[in-house]
């Protein structure tokens, strides 16, 4: 089986290239979405998190407190850290099992789409990575005309990778700074180049 990975910076166009094999019928793990279900009522990370943080953390309908949480943790680096750990190990575990399942199904291809892309449990797994990559002031206008704030884009901008190191990272990069047109044209001619080749049609 063909683990793909997709990952990117916040605004580079990310979820737009897992989208495209969405729309094709192939399995998208997407680990933000993983986390959410992992933080949100019964989710598994709930109980760690409540025993780091306090009872506090955990709403009265079992999902995790995220504003609390956020005014605890952003403040104070040491569980903010302590606080990604536990629901990284979650994520990575979810995903882990999922690729497992696939591979019983003797399922062809499999795509991670993964914000921040670690060694153990992304890079390690994967068969190929492709990076989509924009620039910073192409980036910032997409963060805005989805509703955050200027500022507030380029502190999340600033806690990621930068884009070059991103781009060290893929074997394939697809530049995102044109037309939806573009993109998917670049997304085309990698799905022809690097799966086709391999026997893998989408």
């Amino acid at each position: 089986m063909f683990v793909l990975g997709i990952t990117g910076g916040i605004g580079s166009g990310k979820s737009t290239v897992s989208g495209y094999f969405r729309d094709r019928g192939v399995q998208v793990l997407d680990a933000d979405e993983i986390s959410r279900q992992v933080t949100d009522v019964g989710g598994v990370a709930l109980p760690e998190i409540a025993e780091l943080l306090g009872a506090r953390a955990i709403t009265a309908n079992g999902s995790l407190n995220r504003k609390y949480v956020a005014s605890l943790v952003f403040s104070e680096r040491n569980k903010l850290d302590k606080l990604s750990s536990i629901i990284h190990h979650y994520v990575l575990s979810t995903i882990a099992e999922e690729i497992a399942k696939a591979a019983e199904k003797k399922v062809k291809i499999i795509v991670l789409d993964v914000p921040i892309p670690v060694k153990h449990g992304f890079v390690d797994v994967c068969n190929q990575i492709w990076v989509v990559s924009s620039s910073d002031p192409v980036r910032l206008d997409r963060l805005e005309a989805r509703g955050m704030d200027r500022e507030d884009a380029k502190k999340r901008m600033l806690m990621q990778m930068t884009r070059e190191e991103y781009e060290e990272l893929g074997d394939v990069v697809l530049t995102n700074d044109g037309t939806l047109d573009e993109l998917y044209e670049q997304i085309e001619r990698a799905v022809k180049e690097e799966l086709n080749e391999r026997g893998i049609r989408v």
